[in-house]
């Protein structure tokens, strides 16, 4: 039985292809391009306006009084007090080599807000802060306001600062 006019055969035969007449793909496309449009706008009108990000302040760190010219530093900037000093649980994250100084500076760029900063120095260089039975660091460790822990590490409103404006200077000048 021969397929309806201006219809292409499921499987025909060679050289009688009857492809769709442009009289009938020309609604189809129409149809697709106006669908896709109006689904397009939709997605488009409803989307949210991005929050621009706050605006970050450059604070500079200072730390003077290194155990040694050529180990790592790790400083650990935290901003929340229920992560402080919880393994991983930083806000971030940077590692200096202080190429030979026993004092270096960081300009970092911080949101506003409370912060606070905790210190450590692999003078062994197997990146790992070693400790002792007791769990008490046997490696340089210091913290911003430079705190000395006593019997127990501080706590965040211990070793927190204010970052609200720009060129604020943390000094590190204590190590434990």
């Amino acid at each position: 039985m021969p397929p309806p006019p201006g219809t292409a055969e499921r499987f025909p035969a060679a050289g009688r292809f009857r492809p769709y007449s442009p009289v009938h793909i020309l609604p189809i496309m129409t149809a697709l391009s106006l669908t896709t449009l109006f689904l397009s706008s939709l997605v488009l009108g409803e989307a949210p306006t991005p929050t621009p990000a706050p605006a970050t302040q450059l604070v500079t760190v200072v730390v003077s009084g290194l155990a040694s010219t050529h180990s790592v530093v790790k400083l650990s900037f935290y901003n929340a007090p229920e992560k402080f000093l919880k393994h991983g649980q930083q806000a971030f994250r940077l590692v200096v080599k202080p190429e030979g100084k026993t004092e270096i500076s960081v300009p970092v760029e911080l949101v506003p807000g409370e912060w606070a900063l905790a210190l450590t120095q692999d003078v062994n260089d197997n990146d790992i802060l070693d400790k002792n039975m007791l769990g008490i660091p046997t490696e340089p460790y210091a913290f911003s306001n430079n705190v000395h822990p006593r019997l127990s590490a501080p706590g965040f409103d211990e070793c927190k600062f204010d970052v609200s404006g720009p060129g604020k200077i943390i000094s590190i000048t204590s190590w434990n």
